[in-house]
């Protein structure tokens, strides 16, 4: 999932910081989610997709 949010921020040209701040997701959140200490739950990730104006399954590779 890291590496699909990762291309979305090149895409767009932002950081992740600049993702934290107007979705509201914290940034430590991405921290865990590269360091695969946790997986994001379908709130966050929806976020994301909305942010990013692409669908959630576009995160989750693994699902499509």
């Amino acid at each position: 999932m890291y590496e699909q949010f990762v291309k979305l921020l090149q895409a767009h040209n932002v950081t992740a910081y600049r993702v934290a701040k107007d979705t509201g997701i914290p940034f430590s959140t991405f921290t865990k989610w590269k360091q695969g200490v946790s997986k994001p739950k379908y709130a966050k990730l929806f976020k994301i997709a909305v942010y990013f104006g692409v669908d959630v399954s576009y995160l989750l590779p693994e699902y499509k």
